[in-house]
């Protein structure tokens, strides 16, 4: 027994003294958690976007399909190689006087190469009209890249300045419990010593209640945010979150007239829209091709042989030939077919121009939203700012005067939701303003990374 208990102290020993060499390494770990700057997170967010990725190729495979439509311009090369079996060969006797020696007109294998090429010389400008579509298409291609990079960069400055708002509000929730706690300790005391009514501690009990039910809800919200920016990060969603802390205020200089002007000059969907129109009128190019003739210049040689080399043999007289010609088609009746597919592509061309004085309506939308939500919330950063210090300095006085008798519970309560309120409304505002104001820039079309 004694062994036993001897050694079960040993292993306790040995657990302890591992837990205890362990606290270093998690504090370490803790300590190791690199601090995010908003730069950070949105160079981060960048490489890791898979929009992004998925952009970048987009650009690659439109790259590969205009030089696909650059060879449509070239002359193409082909060859075949025939073998045919037949079940006897055909002859014929040479004719004269009486019967004769035979030759083989026909063999029964017969092998033939043929070489060709096709150049086209005139195809109703279908080709130069291929052409520049698939140019047109990079470069949609490349600026939607662009305006997916924007957008990228927008949601991380949202992400960021959430987990900023949200961490705030916490500490307000935080610090609103710990008020109301104490002041319900120092209602408990007085009432025990029947220095208050029982409402008083009722009340201080029912006020703490609900703060810590506000308490859970900003630990909720917090940790939402947290699993947003890790999603924009693409990092597991439960990845600890240590961001750099931003409470500085710089004015909003700008005004409504320069925003809306860069606005039009700047946006990339306007000339992403631009492109599509122009885009659509090439494909009413295209369309209309077949109201004109194409002109194709041919060419052939052919080997023919009994044997697998073509040079020829018994009963071929000739090996080899060659043919060149020039080919013009039309196709001058095909039941309206052109008709109804220039129609079409003219319909298309339409649905464009809509979509583009569409875009335009929507970004003078969005600026004057973001403008005027922007200059709320720096009207509100001003406004409360300056209630912080008199809430706070409302909530002692109070606190002071119940401790001597002179105010109620309700009164002290009172004093602390509106300390908590000024305080919930300021970083509301604050975070609120740089969230806006980054939803503008974007909106101006400007690419601000801090």
């Amino acid at each position: 027994m004694k062994m036993k208990n001897l050694v079960f102290r040993n292993l306790f020993i040995y657990l302890a003294i591992g837990c205890m060499m362990m606290l270093p390494m998690v504090s370490n770990a803790v300590d190791s958690i690199e601090n995010l700057s908003l730069k950070n997170t949105i160079e981060r967010a960048i490489d890791a976007n898979l929009n992004l990725k998925q952009s970048r190729e987009e650009i690659k495979a439109a790259e590969e399909t205009r030089k696909a439509s650059i060879t449509r311009f070239l002359p193409t090369f082909s060859a075949s190689y025939d073998y045919l079996h037949r079940n006897k060969e055909l002859t014929q006797e040479l004719t004269g006087l009486g019967p004769g020696p035979e030759f083989v007109v026909r063999p029964d294998d017969q092998y033939t190469f043929v070489t060709s090429f096709n150049q086209p010389i005139f195809s109703g400008f279908s080709l130069i009209n291929q052409y520049r579509v698939a140019d047109l298409d990079l470069d949609a291609a490349e600026f939607s890249e662009k305006l997916t990079r924007q957008d990228v960069i927008l949601d991380a400055k949202n992400a960021f300045y959430s987990v900023l708002k949200a961490e705030k509000l916490l500490g307000v929730a935080k610090q609103r419990v710990t008020e109301i706690a104490a002041q319900k300790d120092v209602a408990e005391n007085f009432y025990e010593v029947g220095m208050s009514p029982l409402n008083d501690l009722l009340e201080a009990q029912a006020s703490l209640a609900n703060a810590r039910q506000d308490f859970i809800v900003a630990q909720n919200n917090l940790e939402i945010a947290r699993s947003q920016f890790n999603i924009i990060l693409r990092r597991p969603v439960n990845a600890p979150v240590k961001i750099e802390d931003i409470l500085d205020y710089s004015p909003f200089v700008y005004d409504f007239d320069y925003c809306m002007e860069t606005a039009k000059e700047n946006r990339l969907e306007i000339t992403v829209a631009d492109l599509e129109v122009e885009i659509a009128e090439k494909e009413v190019g295209l369309a209309k091709k077949s109201y004109l003739p194409s002109v194709n210049l041919r060419g052939n040689y052919t080997r023919t042989g009994d044997d697998y080399d073509v040079d020829g043999g018994e009963g071929i007289t000739d090996a080899a030939s060659w043919e060149i010609q020039a080919v013009a088609e039309w196709d001058f009746w095909e039941w309206g077919r052109t008709r109804f597919g220039v129609r079409e592509k003219l319909h298309r061309l339409s649905q464009a121009q809509y979509r583009r004085l569409q875009i335009q309506d929507n970004i003078e939308l969005e600026v004057k939203t973001s403008f005027l939500r922007t200059k709320e919330s720096e009207k509100n950063i001003l406004t409360v700012e300056k209630a912080i210090e008199q809430a706070k300095e409302n909530f002692r006085i109070n606190q002071e005067r119940f401790k001597e008798q002179v105010a109620t519970t309700t009164e002290v309560l009172d004093a602390q939701t509106l300390l908590s309120d000024t305080l919930t409304n300021y970083f509301n505002a604050l975070y609120d303003f740089k969230i806006s104001k980054a939803t503008l820039f974007r909106s101006m079309g400007q690419e601000v990374m801090e």
